[in-house]
């Protein structure tokens, strides 16, 4: 069924004239141009997942960029959104904005294996000592578009309107009590002067078959608003809980409650959604019930609708819990990130370029994913298209992959190739669509 319907729209595509208008002899080139590339695309990328650096302080991985930028001669800016450097390829003839976007930062984790490039950086954070990794693959994501930039800036006199290129910081979400990632970009004008038309971007999946690209329409990636619970009891002596109100059990009976929104009061065969507590802090002595425990999560939706029930539903349930125990419970509810939207007609017109990029077979439409990605802010203000490229190495079962966000993070650097020459598509097809 799958290889049929993208069959289908290849041939529908073709038919529309998007790919035809790219020359032979231009897609070859570009083609050659990203092979040739591939050992530096390499070398760019195990530099950067070396030395890596958290959200809004990505200082050397900017300059290392917009070094590169300077000298494939694009006019390059830095120091946008904090650490954000965008450069421009203007091709001096008439044709859309095209925006590609590569994020930058890396997580605090400490990398577990044995590769020579591996992160030995360490920091703190959230006053806790810890490593800093690459563990989402944003280093490849770097790497790729530094690639896409030289190979498109090589290929000018063949090209048509103008490439703003985008390295952003922060895509995990900036440091406590600051600013940062696209909503930031966005607000300090990433996508005017020249206005943006499009934009286009990728991630790197390590838990994906190695060379395959998945893409869905609409709603791709969920919303993704973080909460915290703060219950109030009273403190005793832990030999007599009954001269206090105990806020961890409390809390404990508000993580059950909560988790039956989802099971028993949402509608599911709708669009999914996820509650998640994943942090709770609480007390100070093994003998000693203290006044207060905090807990935090994730809350995942892909419906404005239901999101907002869910929120109602959280406080309410938390609330009344506390309340029946004689506790008082704080809610208060985040939000961080949009629904990742596709444009579902940009989307249905770039899956022949995917095609030409993976190959028929190695193009997939998935179900929604959970995963959050603020590149939905661009998205809001643009038609935009975000896919995946699979990076699984092929010894290893991709469901049993080490996750995205963990030490032992491993992507094969083949999948690279996959997404630059899938970059490079887009942007050509796109262009030549629009200016005939």
């Amino acid at each position: 069924m799958m290889k049929i319907r993208v069959c289908s729209l290849l041939l529908l595509t073709l038919a529309s004239g998007a790919i035809a208008q790219v020359s032979p002899k231009l897609q070859a080139k570009l083609e050659q141009q990203a092979r040739q590339l591939e050992p530096s695309v390499i070398t760019w990328r195990r530099h950067l997942h070396q030395y890596p650096e958290l959200s809004n302080r990505e200082v050397k991985t900017a300059a290392y960029v917009a070094e590169h930028l300077r000298k494939l001669g694009l006019e390059v800016q830095t120091g946008i959104a904090h650490t954000g450097v965008v450069a421009l390829l203007r091709t001096g003839k008439p044709g859309p904005v095209i925006a590609l976007r590569a994020d930058m930062d890396a997580l605090p984790v400490t990398e577990r294996n044995s590769l020579p490039f591996a992160s030995k950086e360490k920091t703190t954070f959230n006053d806790q000592e810890t490593g800093v990794m690459h563990a989402c693959g944003h280093d490849s994501h770097v790497a790729i578009l530094m690639a896409v930039a030289e190979i498109l800036s090589k290929n000018k006199n063949d090209l048509k309107g103008t490439i703003k290129f985008i390295f952003q910081p922060a895509e995990e979400g900036p440091p406590k009590g600051e600013e940062g990632g696209a909503d930031l970009m966005v607000r300090e004008g990433v996508l005017d002067n020249p206005k943006v038309e499009v934009i286009f971007g990728l991630h790197i999946q390590g838990i994906r078959k190695l060379g395959q690209i998945a893409y869905k329409p609409a709603g791709m990636m969920a919303a993704s608003d973080w909460f915290t619970i703060k219950v109030k009891g009273k403190q005793s002596h832990g030999a007599a809980p009954w001269l206090g109100i105990d806020p961890i059990v409390v809390s404990a009976q508000i993580i059950n409650g909560i988790q039956t929104i989802v099971s028993r009061q949402t509608q599911l065969t709708k669009e999914p959604a996820v509650i998640s507590v994943g942090m709770i802090n609480a007390g100070v002595r093994q003998n000693i019930i203290p006044e207060t425990a905090e807990m935090s999560g994730t809350i995942r939706t892909f419906d404005p609708a239901m999101q907002q029930d869910i929120h109602e539903r959280l406080k309410r349930t938390a609330t009344l819990i506390a309340e029946s125990a004689g506790a008082t419970a704080e809610v208060t509810i985040d939000r961080k990130t949009p629904v990742t939207f596709n444009d579902p007609a940009l989307t249905e017109k770039m899956v022949a370029s995917l095609v030409k990029a993976a190959g028929e077979e190695n193009v997939a439409r998935i179900p929604a994913d959970t995963g959050a990605e603020d590149f939905a802010y661009y998205q809001q203000k643009v038609p935009g298209f975000f896919f995946f490229v699979g990076a699984c190495p092929p010894d290893t079962d991709p469901a049993k992959a080490p996750s995205h966000h963990t030490p032992d993070f491993m992507m094969d650097e083949r999948g690279m190739l996959t997404g630059l020459k899938a970059m490079l598509n887009v942007t050509v097809d796109y262009m030549y669509n629009k200016t005939e």
